[in-house]
């Protein structure tokens, strides 16, 4: 089978593209698992980390992706939730223990023992994928793979985002940052929560226009003031001056939500200009999310499907997956990038 495979770290440049194709065997699917024909996996800005090595290492040589969509080509012999011929979805939860505490309580995205899908084993950057039949999840059928392809990432970890903010109907949501996940979030708290007023926070001028095509109630950059105090705020941003600039704006009682996989250290220093008074004092909340549980996307995806949630997609080939990457780096972004293999 051909394969986007990732041999070593390094910084993403148009002259350096971090993915070879390679021609590799397909995977044998082990008892519990099933082997799935790709048909579509969307790219995630965590890769961007696991490629330039901001985050766990990962097991090189890697095949990158976890926001997969396929059909059961074959099963394992202990599998018999899916049959040959169904339509799945792979996250970026891979497996996890299933007897720890955090399992235990469905809290599988913060075992131990987790793996991640396309870091600890390979992922759907390849026209083949062997997976864990425990964290497949069927795809609604409104959906075609490559609209489905966002939810399982993207989707997924905004509706745990969206949770965790503890909003209620009728408050202020606030969020930062406006690219694959953020983008999915406002649709579904609009659904959810129809009478809450959304502010979009971004730098670029096409993502608050997207913001407000989509309903926001009122969008500006991270040095504008919104029109009142935010009950919620998701932030999906990579650096710290966001947060700093945004708690300023929380109201009191209300919780900041940081739904990114790392934070850069290269403006560290707007972290430490934090005020304690002005920024945190009366009981606000900071809560970082980690990771996304399965239960999560197998509750996400048929919520979407019943909210009419549409996710904004530019596909791409297989061969073009390092375009797709570079594109993402240089911030040529609106919705999500999609590898389309079929």
């Amino acid at each position: 089978m051909l394969a986007m495979q990732l041999h070593q770290t390094a910084v993403i440049t148009p002259d350096h593209p971090p993915l070879q194709l390679v021609d590799v065997p397909i995977p044998t699917p082990q008892a519990n698992q099933i082997l799935l024909k790709v048909e579509a996996c969307a790219v995630c800005h965590t890769e961007l980390d696991e490629i330039e090595g901001r985050t766990a290492p990962p097991q090189l040589p890697i095949i990158l992706g976890h926001q997969i969509v396929g059909i059961v080509e074959q099963v394992g012999a202990n599998v018999s939730s899916l049959t040959q011929g169904m339509r799945v979805g792979v996250g970026w939860i891979f497996s996890a223990c299933g007897h720890c505490h955090y399992c235990q309580q469905g809290q599988d995205n913060l075992c131990p023992q987790f793996k991640a899908t396309g870091r600890d084993v390979n992922g759907g950057y390849a026209e083949y994928v062997a997976v864990d039949a425990d964290f497949a999840v069927p795809i609604p059928q409104s959906y075609t793979p490559e609209q489905a392809a966002p939810l399982l990432c993207g989707g997924a970890i905004g509706y745990r985002s969206l949770r965790l903010a503890n909003l209620e109907n009728g408050q202020v949501l606030g969020l930062s940052g406006f690219g694959g996940s953020n983008h999915l979030v406002l649709q579904l708290a609009k659904y959810l929560y129809p009478q809450s007023p959304i502010y979009v926070f971004a730098r670029s001028a096409n993502e608050q226009q997207f913001a407000l095509q989509l309903g926001a109630t009122w969008v500006g950059d991270y040095s504008q003031t919104p029109p009142t105090a935010i009950n919620a705020i998701i932030d999906t941003t990579p650096v710290w001056q966001p947060i700093l600039s945004l708690l300023q704006h929380l109201s009191a009682g209300g919780r900041m939500v940081i739904n990114a996989i790392r934070k850069e250290n290269t403006d560290i220093n707007a972290w430490l200009a934090l005020d304690y008074a002005r920024d945190l004092w009366h009981e606000k909340e900071i809560k970082s999310v980690a990771n996304v549980a399965s239960q999560d996307i197998a509750e996400f995806l048929p919520l979407a499907a019943q909210a009419g949630i549409q996710p904004e997609i530019q596909c791409y080939s297989l061969e073009q997956a390092n375009q797709a990457l570079i594109e993402l780096k240089t911030g040529q972004i609106r919705g999500t990038k999609v590898l389309k293999m079929v």
